[in-house]
């Protein structure tokens, strides 16, 4: 095996999205068990959080107390761990062929956070590595994945190769991923896909980290509102209204 970094610096967030409370079983946290466990091997400090178990209230606003609810957790539970964390990794459950409505949630509230900017004048999770892990046992891993994914790059987090593993066993009811005889722990193409997915979150992570963050050029909104375009050509439009 090829000699590693030290990821002992490295801080990553698992996000389970199930819709069972604590203390009830969750497939999904069985298999994001196995990459945290890898995690915790190479010193990464990891954070858990089941989502469904906290107060976070709906909306897409930073508080949401501000917005006529009574409650809400985020600003105060969830948001000092999404920041704190290097690598954060959204996974879930299957349902109707996709994510469930508490990933759905959650990936609104990271949306809430978007409008907010880094130390260095960029979008706040610029810098920030991002996966996903999917359970279920119907068709749906790639279309779950490809949601979150694209969700988390387009706020400014950003994805290595192979960033999703999942396991669904055949198409259709059938057992789950934790459930005895499943096959899923022992299931190589799902191991595999585990295995790489975690190291190229590592891999990403180390080399952001090592760079200060995502490079900055081209990409601080204030100077952008301030009128430096770094050489974008001006839309005729915008100069002559008229102009069809």
């Amino acid at each position: 095996m090829a000699e590693l970094p030290d990821f002992s610096d490295l801080r990553a967030l698992f996000v389970n999205c199930t819709l069972k409370r604590s203390p009830e079983v969750s497939n999904t946290q069985g298999l994001m068990d196995a990459s945290i466990a890898l995690m915790r091997e190479h010193d990464v400090q990891v954070d858990t959080l089941r989502f469904v178990d906290v107060d976070a209230a709906t909306g897409v606003y930073p508080d949401m107390r501000e917005h006529g609810w009574a409650t809400d957790a985020w600003p105060d539970e969830v948001w000092p761990l999404v920041e704190a964390a290097d690598i954060l990794v959204v996974g879930g459950p299957i349902w109707l062929g996709d994510n469930s409505s508490i990933t759905k949630k959650f990936i609104e509230r990271i949306y809430a956070m978007s409008g907010l900017f880094n130390d260095r004048g960029q979008y706040v999770f610029y810098g920030k590595v991002g996966g996903a892990v999917i359970t279920g046992n119907e068709d749906g891993i790639k279309h779950c994945a490809q949601n979150i994914l694209y969700s988390l790059q387009h706020v400014g987090y950003t994805i290595p190769p192979g960033a999703d593993a999942g396991w669904i066993g055949e198409a259709g009811p059938g057992p789950s991923y934790l459930d005895p005889g499943s096959g899923g722990p022992e299931n190589d193409f799902t191991n595999r896909n585990t295995t790489f997915m975690t190291y190229n979150l590592l891999h990403l992570a180390r080399l952001l980290k090592d760079a200060g963050g995502f490079p900055v050029g081209g990409n601080i909104r204030a100077e952008w509102n301030a009128g430096e375009h770094y050489g974008f050509e001006v839309n005729p439009y915008d100069e002559n209204p008229e102009y069809r």
